[in-house]
Parts: structure tokens; sequence; C-alpha cells
């Protein structure tokens, strides 16, 4: 079971800017470079914003806005679960006779994991079941906005900066008059902000002082600098001698999760907005095609393209091994499942010396010499019981068994370090048919599916040796 319970028994190497080895369970498959793709070699692109708990679907613009935190739904500060609104009955007095009272609805939030309520500090009750919640103040807010104002426009004169040199970088035929026209022009009808819009921002690496004035409609911002402090506030005086109650003293994630308050009591605690997830779209950086696209609607949890490797590359699994000694010879059982429905033809090699990709083995490895065939996915064959077996004269000191689109085969192992993690590497080949490419029809009428073959690199952690 390497690629369920153990996954990082048998992983792939992905080639790239960086080699990374993952496991086939991680790994994605380009139909159209024909190569294996990681989390670390593709392009992240955000579809939609949901909030977890109800489902709503934001748009970008407003989940900006709303600092990416659903306006609905709350999170436990103590646990971090998901609070819940509960209805209870409080006695209020009757308008018209104030000596009379009656029993009135009133809302608060609770917590079903630890039991904490909004009561607990001291929020008052709601007479609606939705919005409307108390909220503390930042003290802190009024400078930070302010902060906020002043660098926003120092960034966008960067990042204009930064589009006028990229500008004159592509274009060093045109002569310089010329350009200058071209950026005076583009200031003047506002294409340098059009152009800044499609492109990331970059920190901000230089200060100009801190009063910016940005041409003659723009008012001046003036912020005054932060000032240390050369004394520190004294603690009190029953700081060490006061016995300490754990449950009213938070802990560092609760107190992390609130960095505008960094609440030191539980009395201080006060639900924070749930955080917006994502869905996300994952595009290959080489030819650009969607590996994964998930459905619009958050309620769905299926994908409109999915390519993940385990799908269409073969997939190798440890099934058995025995105890390993020092420079004694041991038979380690594999099995090789073939993912695709047509049939597969996979070779095994050893690695030569010298290999730049064979950097962790310290074991020798036999692999099979000859071909294996790996019979197509078929869903319904396990069900037909008039379906006859295809023979495809095995070697019984090679293939252990076969059962449908999967077989198991030996190798044989050498361990050459006297202790220390047992690793062995090899290569695998395989054909592959590209479904996805563009092939035109024969004259009789079938279109041909031209085989491709693709090699791969494989470790296998196969345990410490025997004592």
């Amino acid at each position: 079971m390497a690629s369920l319970l153990q996954p990082d028994s048998v992983v792939y190497l992905v080639r790239g800017e960086k080699p990374i080895r993952a496991p086939l369970s991680q790994l994605y498959f380009c139909r159209y470079c024909s190569e294996l793709r990681s989390l670390e070699c593709v392009s992240h692109e955000v579809d939609s914003h949901y909030c977890p708990s109800c489902l709503e679907n934001m748009p970008s613009a407003e989940a900006k806005l709303k600092k990416n935190r659903c306006a609905n739904c709350f999170d436990c500060p103590c646990c971090m679960h998901t609070l819940s609104t509960r209805a209870t009955n409080i006695p209020a007095p009757v308008p018209d006779d104030p000596t009379k009272t009656t029993m009135k609805k009133a809302y608060y939030l609770a917590c079903g994991f630890c039991r904490w309520t909004s009561r607990d500090v001291g929020m008052a009750d709601k007479s609606v079941a939705s919005g409307g919640w108390q909220e503390p103040e930042n003290p802190h807010a009024q400078r930070i906005n302010k902060l906020i104002e002043y660098y926003q426009p120092l960034a966008q004169r960067e990042k204009l900066e930064r589009d006028r040199k990229k500008l004159a970088r592509r274009r060093p035929f045109m002569p310089p008059a010329y350009s200058q026209q071209t950026v005076h022009v583009m200031e003047k009808y506002g294409l340098g902000m059009r152009i800044q819009r499609q492109r990331t921002g970059a920190p901000i690496t230089s200060l100009y002082g801190l009063s910016i004035k940005d041409g003659e409609d723009q008012k001046e911002i003036s912020i005054e600098p932060a000032q240390a402090l050369d004394e520190v506030e004294p603690l009190p005086e029953d700081f060490y001698t006061q016995p300490v109650n754990l449950p009213e003293v938070t802990t560092l994630r609760q107190r992390l999760l609130q960095p505008d308050f960094q609440p030191a009591g539980a009395s201080q605690l006060h639900p924070k907005h749930k955080h917006l997830l994502i869905k996300r779209s994952l595009r290959c950086r080489k030819c650009e095609h969607n590996l994964s696209k998930p459905e619009f609607n958050p309620t769905s949890i299926k994908f409109k393209i999915q390519l993940v490797a385990v799908s269409y590359i073969p997939e190798v699994r440890i099934m058995s091994i025995p105890n390993l000694r020092h420079m004694k010879e041991s038979q380690v059982l594999l099995t090789l499942t073939n993912p695709v429905e047509n049939l597969t033809h996979v070779s095994l090699f050893c690695c030569e010396e010298g290999d730049p990709d064979d950097i962790n083995s310290t074991a020798k490895v036999v692999v099979p010499s000859k071909e294996l065939v790996l019979a197509g996915k078929d869903a319904a064959a396990e069900y037909d019981e008039l379906a006859e077996p295809q023979d495809f004269l095995d070697d019984p000191d090679v293939v252990a068994f076969r059962k449908s689109n999967k077989i198991g085969f030996f190798i044989r192992v050498i361990p050459q370090s006297e202790d220390g993690e047992v690793t062995v590497s090899f290569k695998l080949r395989h054909d592959f048919r590209n479904l996805a490419a563009p092939i035109r029809p024969s004259e009789e009428g079938e279109v041909p599916t031209e085989a491709i073959w693709l090699t791969h690199h494989v470790e296998l952690s196969l345990g410490p040796l025997a004592p």
C-alpha cells in the first residue's frame, strides 16, 4: 500500500528547474508536454472564493474588500471550530406596562465543541439570528489606514517606472523622441495604469520620504514616523506572586490568530469572521494548458479537468519486503498497475554509473530483463464471469501473479551499506498513446493512435536492514 498508507515509499522524479521527488498520487501529467508536473512547477490560478461553512460564492473584488472573510460565519476564538447561532428566551418588560414582563427571543453565538459562548466575553444578545454582531475596534486602525493610503500611490508609481523600463527594453530600435512620445501618450490616456493592473505587484524597494505628492490633482499625504520607546512599561507588582490560572490565559495560537489585539486573557477573546477558501486551477508553465480545473459551484466536488498522474502513468507499489542484510541478495515483490484502457508495455532498466538522477541509492538492484505486458483497465471485467483471461506467457521467475490490469513481479536487491535505510532506484520505460493530440484519420476511416515512449526515474524506500 505504498500509495495509500505509505506514500513516500515509492517516489517518482520530476525534472524541472528544481528536481522534485514525490509520490505518483501527488503529481500531475501534462498530456500535451508528455511530462510529469508537481505543484512546484505549475501556475496556480484562483477561480473563485467561497465560505466553507455557508458555501456562499463571492467575487474576487468583494473578497478583497472583506479581507477574505465571510460576513455571516464566525470561528470560535478558543478551539477555531465554526460557531453556531443559538436561540433562547429571556424576560423583557412590556412596552405598555413596565411592571409586567414577557418572554422574548434572543440569539447568541455558541461553540458545539468547547462550549464557548459570546456571553462569556460580554457580547450582547441579538434580536435577529443573522448579522450585527459586536466587533472590537482596533485602537491603531486610524494609523494603519493612513499608512495604506500613503503606500498605495507610492506602489503605483514604482509599478509605472518598472513598466516604462520594460517597454524601453523591448523596443530598442525606436528613436528616443518617439519613445518619449509613446510614454507621454500612455500617461495621458491612462494606458500605464491598465498595464499595471494586468501584472502582479512587487514589494516596495525604495522610499523617498514620509510625504508624497503625485501630480497637481492629488492631495499631499503626510504621516509621522513611529517613535521608538526607551522605556517599557513595568510589569505589575503581583506578576511574580499571583498564581497562574491556566483556563484564563490564552495560548500562543489564540493570540496569533488575532494579531491586531493579541488578547492575554480568555475574557478578551472575540469571535473572528471565518476565512474564505478558494477553488484554484493548475496550469502547465511550459505549454499553458490546464492540468486541473474545478467546477465553479462551491457545492460541487467534481473537476472539469483533472490530469492526475495516477490516471496515466503505471504505478509501482511495494507488496512484500524480506529481511534485508548487508551484501546479501534478497527478492522483493512489487506490483505494477496499468491505469489506461489499452495494452501497455513496460521495461525496467538499472541506473548507469554516474547517473545524475541516482543520488540516493544505497543498494544494487537487478530488475527483470524481459518486457512486462500489462492488460488494459476494464472496470467491468471482474463482474463478467464469461470473460476469458488473456494468456501473456509470463515467466514464473519474473511474474509472481497477474490479475486484470495488475501484475506482481520480483526484483533482487543487494544492500551496500552496513546501516541506515535501504533505497533502490531504476528506470521505468512504457508506451503512451496521447489521445489529446490532434490526429488525422486514415483513408479507411480509422483514427490511428501513435504511441510514444516515456521514461521515469523511480526510487523505492525498503526500510532498515534486518538485525
